[in-house]
């Protein structure tokens, strides 16, 4: 599937000037104005043409779990006309030598046009979808003086660093036989403007922990002669996705002695851990340690309970 619009329709129909950096080289980044954890805003250039939209600021930023926002703050078009198009050009790779040629490097676009959003990918003569794209399951938007469109940082290539721009078009026209939209005497706002050059981002992620959610034993106390299991449901901090899988060491004691473990594994979404308790053990003192380590991090929880 081809993008509803071509490059040449979007921002020369328009009537409105690139980027400098769209014809070549990037010219020098834009300063974000304000940058806080994991958010910057950039600010646009105001007042160019007073019937067109226009662009105040955008604000990106990303969560621990690599979703991205991007916020694009229009406020003299306080809600969505139908005659809107809005688009989001990406960089994701932060290289211009790679993506469209005529967009130094833009590698995607988020296209917005009817109410409804949809992700087109360079494909090395045009931005289509294509079997094997990106699914884009992740991607939204909702509009209140302006855009937020939200989508992991995997379905743009995975990027941790990127350049963007963006096009807010009014003024655009159905065909109500063929459905086919017309921009030609619309007018736009491009961000930034004026041959800032692109804007720049890196998404900062928090490196994820194991949180123990939940720890259980079965029986509720360890009893001579018996098993005895200790189960501990952990998950991923970015995620919250419970573990499936890990490498699971357990450790358990009665008194001074070390006890065989009969089950070590992560079953049933829970680290499992089963000791055979002594038959002479009662009275002493069972201290027993489940610990897994699952794509370089580790989660380890101990308890102690006397032995019936």
């Amino acid at each position: 599937m081809r993008a509803l619009t071509s490059l040449g329709l979007v921002l020369a129909a328009a009537v409105v000037a690139l980027p400098a950096a769209a014809t070549g080289a990037l010219a020098a980044e834009s300063s974000p104005a304000r940058i806080a954890a994991n958010e910057t805003t950039f600010q646009d250039s105001t007042g160019e043409d007073p019937n067109a939209p226009d662009i105040t600021t955008l604000v990106v930023s990303n969560n621990d779990a690599g979703m991205l926002s991007f916020r694009v703050n229009v406020p003299n078009r306080p809600s969505l006309g139908q005659d809107m198009l809005i688009e989001l050009w990406v960089d994701s790779d932060n290289n211009a030598t790679t993506g469209s040629p005529e967009l130094a490097g833009v590698d995607y676009v988020m296209q917005v046009v009817r109410s409804e959003i949809a992700l087109y990918r360079w494909d090395g003569t045009d931005f289509t979808r294509r079997f094997g794209d990106p699914s884009a399951v992740t991607l939204t938007f909702s509009y209140q003086g302006g855009i937020t469109v939200r989508i992991s940082a995997n379905e743009l290539g995975q990027t941790r660093a990127f350049k963007f721009f963006a096009v807010v078009v009014s003024g655009c026209t159905v065909d109500p036989t063929t459905g086919a939209l017309d921009c030609a005497n619309s007018v736009a706002d491009v961000a930034p403007g004026g041959g800032a050059g692109l804007y720049q981002y890196e998404v900062r992620v928090a490196r994820p922990t194991l949180v123990v959610r939940r720890v259980t034993t079965a029986p509720a106390v360890p009893r001579a002669g018996k098993t005895f299991t200790l189960r501990m449901v952990t998950a991923r901090s970015d995620t919250g996705a419970v573990l499936q899988g890990g490498r699971v060491t357990c450790v358990g004691r009665a008194g001074g002695t070390r006890l065989r473990t009969t089950v070590a594994r992560v079953t049933g979404g829970a680290v499992t851990c089963t000791w055979r308790i002594p038959a002479n053990a009662k009275g002493k003192r069972f201290r027993g340690t489940a610990t897994v380590v699952f794509e370089g991090l580790r989660a380890s929880r101990s308890i102690t309970r006397r032995i019936a």
